[in-house]
C-alpha cells in the first residue's frame, strides 16, 4: 500500500472544511496511514452474507494497513476532488467523529486516537489502554476489552442542525448507522469480526473519552480476528 501524500490532502481539507467543522486538534497532522485499497477480492454480496456479530476475539493485533482500511471504510474520503466520504451524509455536513482505542500495536502503541478523514491520519488524543474502561462504560460487556481495536463513532449534531434545525439530530443518527455498517462490512472483507454496540452509559463514555461539549457517543464497535472454536 502507498502512503497518502499529506500535501495533496491539504486541498481536501480546505474543501471539506466548508461543510464540516474540524474536530479538536484538527490542526495536528497526526500519524500518516497507508492508502486504502479500493479493489478488494470479496464481493459486496459475499460480505453481506458473511457478516455476523462477533463477541470473541483472538489475541492478534491488526496491522496499520488494516486499521487504515477500517477507518477509511467508516469515514474516509472517497472523492478527493469534492471531499466526499464513504458514508452518505445529509448536505455533506459530516457530523461524525471516529475514535479508536487500541492495545499493544507495534505501529501505534496503547492509546486513544481520532481519525482525521481529510488527511487520512490518526491523531493521538491520549495514552493508555482504555478498552477495559470502555467495556465497563458499556454496561460491563467485558468481551469488548478482548478486541484489539475498539472504534467509537461520535456524533456532533450541531454540524447538521446549522442547516437542518432539529432534524439535524436525526440525520446524525442515520449517518452513524451508515458508518457502522461500512465498518462492519469492511471488517468481513479483512477476515475480521465486529459487533455494533449501542448499550452504554453516555455520561461515562463521554467522560472517559474526554469528549468536547456537543460530542455524543453513538456506537461502540469492537473489531478483531474471530476466535476459533477450541
Amino acid at each position: 500500500m502507498r502512503i497518502r501524500h499529506v500535501a495533496s490532502a491539504a486541498a481536501i481539507f480546505m474543501t471539506a472544511a466548508i461543510f464540516a467543522p474540524a474536530g479538536p486538534d484538527a490542526e495536528e497532522s497526526g500519524i500518516p496511514l497507508p492508502e486504502p485499497e479500493t479493489d478488494g477480492e470479496l464481493s459486496l454480496e459475499e460480505a453481506l452474507a458473511a457478516r455476523r456479530s462477533v463477541r470473541s476475539f483472538e489475541d492478534t493485533a491488526p496491522s496499520l494497513e488494516t486499521l487504515a482500511q477500517l477507518c477509511w471504510a467508516a469515514q474516509g474520503v472517497s472523492d478527493e476532488e469534492r471531499g466526499l466520504r464513504t458514508a452518505p451524509s445529509a448536505g455533506a455536513l459530516y457530523p461524525l467523529e471516529l475514535y479508536l482505542a487500541t492495545g499493544d500495536l507495534a505501529e501505534l502503541g496503547r492509546g486513544l486516537y481520532r481519525y482525521n478523514p481529510d488527511l487520512h491520519t490518526l491523531v493521538r488524543e491520549r495514552g493508555g489502554d482504555l478498552r477495559e474502561a470502555i467495556a465497563a462504560a458499556a454496561l460491563d460487556q467485558t468481551w469488548i476489552a478482548d478486541a484489539p481495536a475498539v472504534f467509537v463513532i461520535v456524533g456532533v449534531p450541531q454540524r447538521a442542525e446549522r442547516r437542518y434545525g432539529a432534524r439535524g439530530e436525526r440525520y446524525t443518527m442515520l449517518e452513524a448507522g451508515h458508518s457502522a455498517q461500512n465498518l462492519s462490512l469492511q471488517a468481513v472483507t479483512l477476515e475480521l469480526g465486529s459487533t455494533v454496540v449501542g448499550a452504554f452509559s453516555d455520561r461515562e463514555l463521554k467522560r472517559l473519552l474526554e469528549l468536547p461539549e456537543g460530542y455524543e457517543p453513538l456506537y461502540v464497535v469492537p473489531v478483531g480476528a474471530p476466535a476459533t472454536a477450541r
